[in-house]
């Protein structure tokens, strides 16, 4: 797909609607100062175009995204709410235990907001179980907060899954990835002990 048919798609899809209505952290996954991997939750939202959080400029993601622009996270749950949901919309799940998924990878950009952005706001808002604790918490947050980096991930890849309409992916599609021919790795398998 190519970015159009991603935005397309997110704007669109029933799966992605419920996941991005619903309270759940993206697990972002991304590449530290260190060459090392990293994943961490994030308050996230979507604009129409693009996935975006807030983060304070000290912190070591937003360095090592800006080192590191190339980036990928999952939006996935169990939630039995977020099933019944998705089931309304397609049907009968194949089973409770399954989880309902988004796997993103996108390239990120990082611009410096004074005070607190409205993104991070509004993702943070849509986390809070309780709302009535919620007004509190940014009130507390705007007033000890001069500025905060907004980063905005343009996707370059989606996945859903739902284990109804689409399952992940076979090899074939990941293959590419593994070729070194594109600029991957070995895709001999891992043996099994």
């Amino acid at each position: 797909m190519d970015y159009a048919e991603i935005v397309h798609l997110v704007n669109t899809d029933p799966v992605a609607q419920v996941l991005l209505d619903s309270p759940v952290a993206m697990r972002l996954g991304y590449v530290g100062l260190d060459g090392h991997p990293r994943t961490v939750p994030v308050a996230y939202l979507w604009n129409g175009e693009a996935f975006q959080f807030a983060s304070p400029t000290t912190a070591y993601k937003v360095r090592a995204i800006a080192a590191h622009p190339q980036v990928s996270f999952s939006v996935d749950t169990y939630s039995p709410e977020v099933r019944r949901r998705v089931a309304a919309q397609l049907g009968p799940t194949v089973s409770d235990y399954t989880p309902v998924v988004m796997l993103v990878r996108g390239t990120a950009s990082i611009e410096v907001h004074p005070g607190v952005p409205d993104v991070h706001v509004k993702a943070s808002w849509r986390m809070f179980a309780d709302k009535s604790l919620a007004p509190g918490w940014e009130q507390q947050k705007r007033a000890h907060t001069t500025d905060m980096a907004v980063v905005t991930i343009r996707p370059t890849h989606l996945t859903l899954c739902d284990f109804v309409t689409r399952f992940p992916p076979p090899v074939e599609i990941n293959a590419p990835a593994h070729d070194p021919a594109h600029g991957g790795s070995d895709s001999t398998p891992v043996p099994v002990n």
